[in-house]
């Protein structure tokens, strides 16, 4: 029986597996850096969230037209993935709040630059089973996430609030990550096509169901905060950033192992329904974290948020790639990544002044209720379309 997973989406998910080990030994430990030893407020971690966002999403949406202009994929996870590395290191040598800055634009410059192409290219690699390609690659992406987090717990273990160096080991992982992009090779069928369509022009022939899960997954970003904001609310409710981060942690390990049963579970029943469940998940999770004081229902609704991300992130890419051609495959996801990047970014900026202002409560009921609308929309979308379907 031969695999579903290529050898290229294998080598993919390495990459991503080795940069997410480097970037989330950073990400749980920065919010942290930035209130507890630089003293910012929360609308300063947002701001620096939500200027690393929005620079990531313009460039996911400029960079994905220009690998489907050029017909070439590879050299952007090349680039991009070697800019990530790069930047670090940074807040180690430097520890003062522009340099953590620039560090986390750096960061994101590479991102923006690679993910696109990135996924056009796994896209381009599946045959039937787009769920099951990007739910493996979001399993490796995922399992460096809960991998990183816990070797920065266990070198502030031995090096108490020695973030210096933490940031100076995460460079080691980055490198390995970069070294596995060199055999990272575009697909040949994907070399010879080129897209000659500016954003405008590729608009204006989308699919509608494209363009209707580009307006309700952009909506949702709005409410889709960072992950710090989770990270903080645990911080508050145990007391403790070494509980904080493992609750982060255990949310990446039940977001890895989900990520690949799920995506299959998509290819089967529909990337739609499986979709539209993970936002009402999400909801729930996000209800949870509004009210809750309670350490055991903490990381309860950490395990669901892993099932949220499991539902959504691949399942959403592979529902586009779907329904597009592969020509255009990197405006499409760049275009979706990008407006859902400048989303964030203000939902990130607006979650942090609403903290500072009306406690966090608010911001979280907010973010429950606008998901579970749109979830609900879709759920009635799918029926609505079924019916439709089974009276022709």
């Amino acid at each position: 029986m031969k695999s579903k997973i290529s050898k290229p989406v294998f080598i993919l998910g390495l990459v991503s597996l080795f940069t997410d080990i480097a970037s989330e030994m950073l990400y749980p430990v920065t919010p942290i850096f930035l209130t507890a030893v630089l003293g910012s407020s929360m609308a300063v971690v947002g701001m620096i969230e939500g200027i690393a966002e929005v620079t990531a999403g313009l460039l996911k949406g400029y960079f994905g037209n220009l690998s489907d202009k050029s017909g070439k994929r590879s050299i952007f996870v090349v680039i991009g993935y070697g800019v990530s590395a790069l930047s670090k290191p940074l807040p180690g040598i430097f520890q003062n709040l522009p340099t953590v800055l620039v560090s986390r634009v750096s960061d994101r410059i590479g991102k923006g630059v690679r993910t696109a192409p990135r996924d056009a290219l796994l896209a381009s690699y599946s045959n039937g089973n787009s769920g099951t390609v990007f739910g493996f690659h979001r399993a490796m992406d995922t399992l460096g996430a809960a991998i990183g987090p816990v070797m920065a717990l266990i070198l502030l273990n031995f090096f108490p609030n020695n973030f210096q160096l933490i940031f100076l080991v995460a460079f080691v992982p980055s490198i390995i990550a970069v070294s596995f992009t060199l055999f990272v090779k575009d697909r040949t069928t994907t070399e010879k096509i080129r897209s000659k369509k500016n954003y405008l022009q590729f608009w204006k022939s989308a699919p509608g169901e494209y363009k209707k899960i580009l307006v309700l997954i952009t909506l949702f970003s709005l409410v889709n905060s960072s992950d710090v904001f989770l990270i903080l609310k645990s911080k508050d409710i145990s007391n403790s950033n070494s509980l904080a981060i493992f609750g982060y942690v255990f949310y990446n390990l039940i977001y890895a192992g989900a990520s690949y049963p799920l995506g299959g579970i998509a290819d089967k029943f529909g990337k739609q329904k499986v979709f539209s469940f993970g936002l009402i998940i999400f909801s729930v999770v996000y209800l949870g974290f509004a009210f809750i004081n309670n350490i055991d229902f903490l990381w309860i609704f950490f395990a669901l948020y892993g099932i949220y991300a499991a539902s959504t992130e691949g399942v959403s890419k592979a529902w586009i790639s779907d329904i597009i051609k592969d020509e255009v495959r990197g405006s499409a996801i760049g275009l979706l990544t990008m407006l859902s990047s400048l989303s964030i970014m203000l939902g990130s900026f607006l979650t942090g002044i609403l903290w500072d202002n009306f406690g966090s409560t608010v911001p979280f009921l907010i973010s429950a209720i606008v998901s579970l609308i749109i979830g609900l929309i879709l759920i009635a979308d799918f029926y609505f379309k079924k019916i439709h379907s089974d009276v022709k």
